[in-house]
């Protein structure tokens, strides 16, 4: 049976798709894991940019690689299933 792809806790960019485009890019930390809504897994991420939290669809996220000091490397990282 299949599952989120991302966990409580992780550091993820949130790249919304073209129907949710009011937003840019951002970086986000995964909170809470929500249940799947048509066909998605949702979470809901916190912003850092801003002070809000947003619900995400799977698709429009990807993992943050983060060095040995916990700061952002600048690149994606690779999520295995």
């Amino acid at each position: 049976m299949a599952s989120h792809k991302y966990e409580v806790g992780q550091n993820v960019r949130f790249n919304p798709s073209r129907t949710s485009s009011l937003v840019g890019s951002q970086e986000g930390k995964i909170v809470r894991l929500l249940p799947i809504e048509e066909g998605s897994y949702l979470y809901r991420i916190k912003c850092v940019a801003e002070n809000v939290e947003r619900v995400a669809k799977e698709g429009d996220l990807a993992l943050r690689s983060l060095d040995w000091r916990g700061h952002d490397t600048g690149k994606l990282a690779s999520v295995a299933k």
